[in-house]
């Protein structure tokens, strides 16, 4: 047995292994609930139970969006949105968030390129909002809809880190409402909405939030990453690809506190409430006017009753922005949010991808450079897994000292495949070989190799940070190619033949520590073996540049140390 077939055994248990955890542990998906009782209503806000019927004045989507982004918040008027962090506006008509670009992050790594969008109205192209509100059995009560205008006293409205936004609407009857909007210097808001009963009668009414996308957004669509609705649900991650809510429209969940929104790679949106609350969250999905609508929410179990001539009100936390690992562990930690970080797919080995990342930032606040703390993590592992590699590449070069007499045994017993297999595992035995020792160290380092691969991938700390040379973006593939002699001829290329400096790189170390190990003793499979490097050097073309720095620095250390032992053990390298 070569190390070649190790490997292969190894990455088959490695599979069994992880897909046999998700089968016979993971938790069990929440049972669809009947759609019964939404048939023909907006799907713009969630009924608290069969008595309490859906909002009124809750803007569905249009066939077709009725204006371009800018001519759709122009339409408005609107309190600013200016932080560090966040640019925007808020309506004041429906007080919907629904205007948000991220003033840190651009489309591209030009600085000049725009702010990535996040939030856009209803009326716009590919809307995307968040609202908040409030929901009464009593449909005679007036309370505040997307229709409703809100006063301020401010003449200019705006709101930043340092001047909240405060909103007022008297319904006429009795019952001001009155909201209270902050952000801190990132991309929380905090929402403190209260309700003043002047009337006679106490009232009950439910806070809901809710969480809108109309339209399908694009996704990279990789089988290990989350983008689509998510939540956290008495501690417990819950994801919803698009597809599946559209094969069942309605899934509903009850819960102590957690949270509830979208995500994308980078971005997230969710909503959470007062932890200590029973709500009931909602996954949902319509397709009015033959546009797909996916909406994520939430309502309080108990009501907020307001007795005559008292003011009571609710907490809701709004996070819109992008998925730093640093700032959603403090809003943990500050606010109480549970398992805000698992917003961040860090996927089944969450124990290692975290530190992982943690092990990254430190490197780089010392090494200054994202790449060469990519560099020095894999050196620390090489280190720390010393000890495994060791008795891997003693085995190895134990096989490779063997290989002239398995090659005899190989050619005498040619016509005697039997014979064969009995003749070699004699040679093992005789010469304290074990062709399965180099299995166990391959097993244990599939799940480091994958879990570092998810922190490359779906961090954000990574994206657009630059490397040295020609890679100005650790998260996008090696720009060059060798089809247009790196960048020398211009011309566009199909993406299966941008095959990098980097991927070409690492075929090459590939290729030489493959020449190191021991040749499988079937020609056959000798034959496809030596195709891998080329192989992978094409499938690997199209991962983030990080990823493939990673892996051709990591065969270069096992070159190095494999070549040592050898020269060690009097094999000829």
């Amino acid at each position: 047995m070569t190390d070649q077939r190790n490997m292969f055994l190894a990455i088959v248990l490695s599979m069994a292994i992880l897909f046999g955890w998700d089968y016979f542990f993971a938790i069990d998906p929440v049972p669809p609930q009947q759609q019964d009782a939404l048939v023909g209503q907006d799907l713009a806000a969630p009924a608290p139970d069969a008595a309490l019927p859906m909002t009124q004045g809750l803007a569905v989507a249009t066939a077709d969006p009725v204006a371009d982004r800018a001519t759709a918040i122009n339409t408005s008027k609107r309190a600013l949105i200016n932080t560090e962090s966040l640019h925007g506006s808020l309506p004041l008509t429906g007080l919907r968030f629904d205007d948000l670009t991220l003033a840190k992050y651009q489309e591209t790594n030009d600085p000049e390129s725009p702010e990535i969008t996040l939030f856009s109205p209803a009326s716009a192209p590919k809307p995307y909002y968040a609202e908040i509100g409030w929901l009464s059995a009593d449909s005679s009560l007036a309370l505040p809809s997307s229709d409703t205008t809100w006063s301020t006293e401010m003449e200019a409205p705006r709101l930043s880190t340092d001047s909240p936004l405060v909103m007022t609407w008297d319904n006429g009857a009795g019952l001001t409402f009155r909201r209270t909007v902050t952000l801190d210097k990132d991309y929380l808001f905090t929402i403190y909405d209260e309700v003043e009963n002047t009337t006679d009668n106490a009232i009950s009414i439910f806070p809901y939030g809710l969480v809108a996308r109309i339209d399908t957004p694009e996704i990279l669509g990789f089988f290990i990453l989350h983008e689509g609705p998510l939540g956290v649900f008495d501690e417990t991650l819950k994801e919803v690809d698009y597809d599946d809510l559209q094969d069942t429209p309605l899934e509903t969940i009850s819960s102590t506190g957690g949270w509830v929104g979208f995500t994308d790679k980078y971005w997230l949106a969710v909503l959470a409430h007062e932890q200590d609350q029973q709500i009931e969250a909602a996954f949902r999905y319509s397709k009015p006017n033959s546009r797909d609508r996916y909406q994520t929410d939430f309502r309080t179990t108990n009501a907020v009753v307001v007795q005559p001539g008292t003011t009571a009100g609710t907490k809701t936390y709004l996070f819109a922005g992008a998925k730093e690992v640093e700032l959603l562990d403090g809003y943990t930690e500050t606010l109480g949010i549970k398992r805000f970080d698992l917003a961040i797919d860090f996927g089944w080995f969450y124990f290692l991808t975290k530190p992982f990342f943690y092990c990254l930032i430190w490197l780089q606040g010392i090494l200054g450079n994202f790449g060469l703390a990519i560099l020095g993590l894999t050196v620390g592992l090489r280190l720390l897994l010393y000890p495994l590699a060791d008795k891997q590449f003693r085995a190895m070069t134990k096989l490779k000292k063997l290989q002239p007499e398995m090659k005899k045994l190989q050619e005498k017993y040619s016509d005697d495949r039997t014979r064969m297999n009995q003749e070699l595992m004699e040679l093992y035995k005789r010469e304290k070989a074990n062709p399965a020792a180099g299995c166990l160290p391959i097993l244990i380092q599939i799940p480091i190799f994958f879990a570092l691969y998810k922190v490359l991938f779906v961090t954000i700390e990574m994206r657009h940070e630059p490397f040295y040379g020609w890679i100005k973006d650790l998260s996008a593939p090696d720009p060059t190619s060798i089809f247009n002699l790196f960048g020398l001829i211009p011309i566009d290329l199909p993406s299966f033949l941008a095959i990098g400096a980097w991927p070409i790189i690492m075929g090459v170390t590939m290729y030489l520590q493959q020449k190191l190990n021991p040749a499988p003793t079937d020609p056959m499979q000798a034959k496809i073996m030596s195709f891998l490097p080329l192989i992978f050097t094409f499938l690997l073309a199209t991962f983030p540049a990080g990823l493939v720095i990673y892996w051709a620095w990591s065969n270069a250390l096992g070159i190095l140390q494999q070549w040592v032992i050898m020269r060690k053990a009097g094999v000829k390298a």
